[in-house]
């Protein structure tokens, strides 16, 4: 099982929409690298969902529930799309101001390419996050 970190602005489709909806399509992906990553997304790996706008924030967790099929409302062939469900809420939000600051996520895309939208997530920075969402002060 591979893990990934997903960006959406909450405006658009937050978490609170997802636990609403029980799933959704995911969508809309045209960055080149992103579209690398998620062409590489399987069914059952788990992924991290990032608000950006205001919130800046790592604010649940979700499952992949297919892998990468051809996005249906294109006309790119390039373009594809999965299905994801809700596990899990984090306790506290992990804002970008913490990640930035911890010296574990210097090397990590979310620090260094901050406009990717779909990025891997190695067990180390999973690990962190996790600890990070329990802990008090983000």
């Amino acid at each position: 099982m591979a893990r990934w970190l997903f960006k959406e602005e909450p405006s658009h489709y937050s978490f609170a929409d997802l636990e609403r909806d029980g799933r959704a399509v995911w969508d809309g992906v045209t960055n080149a690298l992103a579209l690398q990553h998620l062409r590489k997304v399987r069914t059952g790996d788990h992924v991290l969902l990032y608000h950006t706008g205001k919130e800046k924030a790592v604010v649940g967790e979700m499952e992949v529930m297919s892998d990468p099929e051809p996005d249906p409302a294109a006309n790119d062939k390039k373009l594809v799309i999965v299905t994801v469900r809700p596990v899990r809420r984090l306790q506290q939000e992990v804002p970008l101001t913490r990640i930035k600051a911890d010296p574990v996520f210097a090397q990590w895309e979310l620090v260094r390419l901050p406009r990717l939208s779909i990025m891997p997530v190695t067990d180390m920075y999973w690990q962190r996050i996790l600890e990070l969402s329990r802990k008090p002060g983000g």
